[in-house]
């Protein structure tokens, strides 16, 4: 059931395209100055000697300062997800010590900001080189189990998956892997110090403000009630922007060394070593099955980079242990560290890269058997999760399925391709799949005697439309027209939220709000206005004079006694909304086409069914789910962060060589509601991240329908199809994952 208030045209959007809309580089300052930094081009070793004179002697540069100057002045705090703070638990202009390329090293503040690039661009630094790890397979790579490195995380294991496995009449051994992918929002990341005396405001693009504030008070010796942290706009995160950056302590410390505010705005190739990016990854999947497609073993190996000094690592096996009915699972997980910096969240964090490996193996499997893939997940859908033996509450896959399908017209694909002229035109699926996350929120509702209803809350507004969807909400409880409705977010001077990530932003916040709502309409009661209609500004003022207020305020908690505790201290609080498996289903369904002669593949249609729960806002939730599919096609085409084997840094650190999808590569995005008839029963369910999920693997099924090819490695690009196959051969374990792999006889095309 969706809100009693129609969706509305965004209540942010005449801010946004006027440019009224601020957002945190916007906000302008007496005396403001100007940061730039300097990062190292090498990816491990040590700094030996600086040459800062050049620098210095630039007109307007008021500070040059390195490890030298800051030292220990800037305390050390754990990473977001080891218990801490930070993006990174590396410590910039800390030591002489290099960990990775793209490293801060030194930092300039100046009159404007041309005066501090020239001045950083005038440093010469001198560098003693040590041998780096780059990739996976590199031997001066440490690898360790996830166990070891997480507490609490264990692998999977239920049955005698090896055992199943070596018995299964029909098997799939095979591994895929994926690349470095990077977020790149179009705002860059930034922060703006502000002193007056001991108190500090920052003005930064992060996407937990909670965070920034209590690291930054612990980074700098302060009490958190001296920090506030304003974002009232993000444009756009995906993952980046984790929590309290890098380089936020050393623009607060030169802005309180030089007495006046201080603005940093990193240059895009420079977010692409100061935030976080998508590990990459290898996946080893074994199935075992019945002749008759029933699974009787998965064995999943997985391994994914990390920074030397962070153990970050989105789990993902938990979700391909429990997708489908497999009685004999085994999965284990391991991190690679090498010298790059921490990775993080990506949209879809383990989904993506995981899902993708289980997802085209169930296509290898449904090849192998001539079994329809459909077919082959609806033998092995399962309403209990085989690893809890508890119900999943609802089970939707199928029904996602049956939904896209028939929109689709899955019905004509046949198992031989197609060709169409010089085209080869393939049809593949795969499922989408993620459990629902909720975080601690508090809210506030604020009534006026002008009749005007205030939302207000600290957390942000990324652009999927927190503004309307929260005044929507309030619209809707107190039955007050959108207009009166006034929305303040983005501020911890604001009740405390939690982080924006999980998909748990409208599934935290609305029933706060909810509850927030009803605890003001029980207010009025009790003071004598119930009889009051809010919207009539002139009767409500009069009641609020005669009761002698000013406003009428309540503010209601969401979230456990330890996760609101948590969420005060700026500490991540994401969890699963209760103790049932209770999960996001999707279906995704791709159809491409593959030129015969020149292997270009080009998309033709993307359609997505989505079984989200009650959804609130229509219009944006499909604007998340078609923009998340359209960021699918990028990673199963495109996206690819290339690094330098010589020197470790990053070489297409830019939007012309990082490719992302544009509008001509997406032709057709169409995604759909699946209803079921638990819906209204249940708690919200966030839909931000279900529409990424699966998309790389339905185009991989697709091109290999059209092509008989296999490819195991995203992106999956021209030169992978053009490559010579010499063995005509089923897929193995010991097949290049980059190479193409014929899953059945010769195509004269070929």
């Amino acid at each position: 059931m969706e809100s009693m208030i129609a969706p509305p045209v965004r209540v942010d959007a005449f801010a946004k395209v006027t440019g009224s809309a601020q957002f945190a580089a916007d906000f302008v300052f007496p005396g403001l100055a100007y940061a730039s930094v300097v990062t190292s081009h090498i990816a491990r070793g040590r700094i030996v000697r600086f040459e800062l004179t050049c620098a210095r002697a630039v007109d307007g540069v008021l500070g040059v300062f390195t490890h030298a100057d800051l030292g220990n002045a800037i305390a050390h705090v754990p990473h977001l997800m080891a218990g801490g703070y930070a993006n990174s638990s590396a410590l910039p202009l800390g030591s002489a010590e290099i960990h990775y390329a793209g490293q801060i090293v030194a930092l300039v503040v100046a009159q404007t900001q041309q005066a501090a690039d020239e001045a950083a661009a005038r440093i010469e630094i001198d560098y003693e080189v040590d041998e780096a790890a780059l990739d996976l397979d590199d031997p001066r790579a440490l690898t360790e189990p996830l166990a070891a490195a997480h507490e609490g995380y264990k692998d999977v294991c239920t049955g005698d998956a090896p055992a199943a496995y070596a018995s299964a009449a029909v098997r799939i051994d095979a591994t895929y892997r994926t690349p470095i992918q990077h977020h790149n929002p179009i705002e860059l990341f930034s922060t703006t110090c502000v002193w007056d005396g001991p108190h500090l405001t920052v003005y930064d693009t992060s996407r937990y403000l909670g965070a920034v504030k209590h690291g930054l008070a612990r980074q700098l010796d302060m009490d958190a009630r001296d920090v506030r942290v304003v974002c009232p706009f993000i444009g756009g995160h995906f993952g980046s922007k984790l929590a309290l950056a890098q380089y936020t302590a050393p623009i607060a410390w030169a802005a309180r060394r030089l007495g006046r505010p201080v603005r940093f705005v990193a240059t895009r190739a420079q977010c692409f070593s100061l935030a976080n990016h998508r590990a990459m990854s290898r996946h080893r999947i074994r199935l075992g099955a019945t002749r008759e497609g029933r699974i009787t073993s998965l064995l999943h190996d997985a391994e994914a980079s990390t920074s030397r000094f962070d153990s970050f690592a989105m789990e993902g096996t938990d979700v391909t242990a429990s997708l489908y009915g497999i009685a004999n699972v085994q999965a284990s997980e391991r991190l690679v560290r090498i010298d790059s910096n921490t990775p993080g969240p990506m949209r879809a964090p383990p989904e993506v890269p995981y899902l993708f490996a289980l997802e085209s193996a169930i296509d290898e499997l449904a090849t192998k058997l001539a079994m329809d893939p459909i077919e082959l997940r609806r033998l092995n859908d399962t309403s209990v999760d085989y690893l809890t033996g508890r119900p999943f509450v609802p089970r939707s896959l199928m029904p996602c399925f049956d939904a896209g399908a028939i929109a689709f017209d899955w019905a004509r694909r046949r198992a031989a391709p197609t060709r169409v002229g010089d085209w080869l035109v393939g049809l593949g699926c795969a499922s989408a799949a993620r459990p629902a996350k909720v975080g601690p929120a508090v809210v506030r509702v604020v009534l006026s005697a002008n009749g005007r209803v205030r939302v207000d809350t600290s957390h942000h507004e990324i652009g999927n439309g927190l503004y309307t969807i929260l005044a929507m909400t309030a619209a809707a409880a107190l039955a007050v027209p959108i207009e009166r409705i006034d929305v303040r977010l983005g501020d911890t001077a604001l009740p405390p939220a939690g982080i924006s990530g999980g998909s748990s932003t409208t599934g935290s916040l609305v029933p706060a709000l909810d509850r927030a709502c009803a605890m003001l309409l029980r207010k009025m009661g009790e003071i004598g206005g119930a009889g009051i209609h809010i919207e009539d500004s002139g009767g409500v003022g009069q009641w609020m004079a005669r009761a002698g207020i000013d406003e009428l305020a309540a503010t209601a908690e969401s979230g456990a006694p330890e996760a609101l505790d948590r969420l005060r201290h700026g500490k991540l609080a994401l969890s699963t909304i209760d103790d049932s498996p209770r999960w996001v289903f999707g279906a995704q369904f791709a159809e491409v086409q593959v030129h015969a002669v020149t292997r270009e593949i080009r998309v033709l249609r993307l359609l997505g069914a989505f079984a989200g729960g009650r959804i609130v806002n229509r219009t944006t939730a499909l604007n998340q789910l078609r923009g998340g599919m359209t960021w699918g096609l990028g990673s199963a085409l495109l996206e690819e962060t290339v690094t330098d084997r010589a020197s470790g840094r990053y070489l297409n650190d830019n939007l012309e060589e990082y490719l992302l999808p544009v509008a001509a590569d997406v032709p057709q995005v169409d995604a759909l509601f699946v209803a079921m008839p638990e819906d209204d029963a249940l708690p919200l369910m966030g839909l931000g991240e279900i529409g990424v999920i699966g998309v790389n693997a339905a185009i991989a099924n697709a091109i290999r329908h059209a092509t008989e090819m296999r490819v195991r490695q995203t992106p999956i690009r021209v030169d992978a199809l053009w490559e010579e196959n010499e063995n005509d051969a089923a897929p193995s374990s010991t097949s290049s994952p980059g190479s193409p792999v014929r899953d059945s006889g010769f195509i004269g095309f070929l």
